[in-house]
C-alpha cells in the first residue's frame, strides 16, 4: 500500500532515500502554482508588480490571476494593456473587499497550489521560489513567507510591528503552534485546501482566516524568511488599529469551532503543471 505523500500536520515522515526519492519526483511532476492578486486602487503599482511576477524564473509552471475589485482610479485601463500577457483577469464591478477578490479568483485558479501576492510591492514576487522549495523537496506542503525583524524587512511604525507580534502570540498559543509571522501575505496553500475552507472574511481578516483555520485543522505551516518593504499611511497602507481587533475576534472564533478535517494530499493535487493554459479575461 502507498504511503500518504504528506501526514496531517504537513511534514513529510520518511521511510528510506529510495522512497523519498521517489516521493519527491511525484511532487516535482504534479506542483503548479496559481499567483492570485487581488487589486483595489492600485494604479501606482500594478504595472511594475505584474512584470516583477513574470521576471521570475519559477521551478514549475505557473499563471497569475488578477481580481479588480471594484477600482475607481486607473487600474481597470491598465489590466486592459494586458491582453498579450498569460493573465487571467476578473473585475468585481464594485469594490467588495479582499476576501471577496481572494474567493472570486480562487474559482478561476487550475494550479496545485495557490499563493496570494498584493500588488503593492510590499512583498516580492522574487521569494515565491524560495516557497516553493519545501514542497518541491517534498519536506512540507504549507509554507509562509516569515517577516523577520532585522532580516530584509522594514516595518511602517513601531506600533505595526508589535501589534503583529502580539496577534501572532495570541495565534500560537490559541493553538499551541510556533509560528514566527501569523500575518504574512505570502502563504502557499494548496487550492483544494482553501476551497475547502468557505473562508468568510471579505476583508484583510482573510489573511487571519486562512492562518487560523489552518492551524484549527492540525497543519503547522513551514516557514522561510522573505523580503518586505512596509508601505506607509501616505503611501496607501491600508491597515488601521481596528483590524487588530479583527484579527483578534477571529482566532478566537474559529478557535471555538469544530475541528475541520483536513486530509492529506497523499499522491495527488487537483491540476497537473501541464493542465495550466492561457484562459480569456472574465467579467465577474
Amino acid at each position: 500500500m502507498n504511503q500518504p505523500l504528506f501526514p496531517r500536520n504537513g511534514v513529510l515522515t520518511e521511510t528510506s532515500p529510495s522512497d523519498r526519492l521517489r516521493r519527491v519526483e511525484r511532487v516535482r511532476r504534479s506542483v503548479s502554482l496559481s499567483i492570485l492578486m487581488p487589486v483595489f486602487n492600485e494604479e501606482r503599482t500594478l504595472r511594475a508588480a505584474i512584470d516583477r511576477v513574470f521576471a521570475v524564473h519559477y521551478p514549475c509552471q505557473m499563471e497569475l490571476i488578477v481580481v479588480d475589485d471594484g477600482s475607481t482610479d486607473n487600474t481597470s485601463h491598465i489590466l486592459d494593456t494586458l491582453s498579450s500577457k498569460d493573465v487571467v483577469v476578473v473585475t468585481h464591478p464594485v469594490n467588495l473587499g479582499k476576501g471577496a477578490a481572494v474567493r472570486t479568483g480562487l474559482e478561476y485558479a487550475a494550479g496545485s497550489h495557490l499563493v496570494i501576492l498584493d500588488a503593492d510591492l510590499e512583498y516580492l514576487p522574487s521569494d515565491i521560489p524560495s516557497l516553493l522549495g519545501p514542497v518541491l523537496e517534498g519536506c512540507a506542503d504549507h509554507v509562509f513567507g516569515a517577516r523577520i525583524r532585522g532580516v530584509n524587512a522594514r516595518f511602517p511604525s513601531f506600533r505595526f510591528a508589535v501589534g503583529g507580534r502580539m496577534t501572532t502570540l495570541a495565534a500560537n498559543l490559541l493553538y499551541d503552534a510556533c509560528l514566527a509571522d501569523m500575518h504574512t501575505c505570502l502563504k502557499l496553500v494548496p487550492t483544494d485546501h482553501l476551497r475547502s475552507f468557505s473562508l468568510k472574511e471579505g476583508g484583510f481578516g482573510l489573511d487571519t482566516e486562512v492562518t487560523a483555520r489552518l492551524l484549527r485543522g492540525g497543519i503547522r505551516p513551514f516557514e522561510v524568511p522573505v523580503t518586505y518593504r512596509g508601505r506607509s499611511v501616505d503611501e496607501g497602507k491600508k491597515i488601521t488599529w481596528h483590524d487588530g481587533f479583527t484579527c483578534l475576534a477571529i482566532l478566537v472564533r474559529v478557535r471555538m469551532q469544530r475541528r475541520p478535517e483536513i486530509l492529506p494530499l497523499a499522491e495527488r493535487f487537483p491540476v497537473a503543471a501541464h493542465t495550466l493554459h492561457r484562459r480569456p479575461r472574465a467579467v465577474g
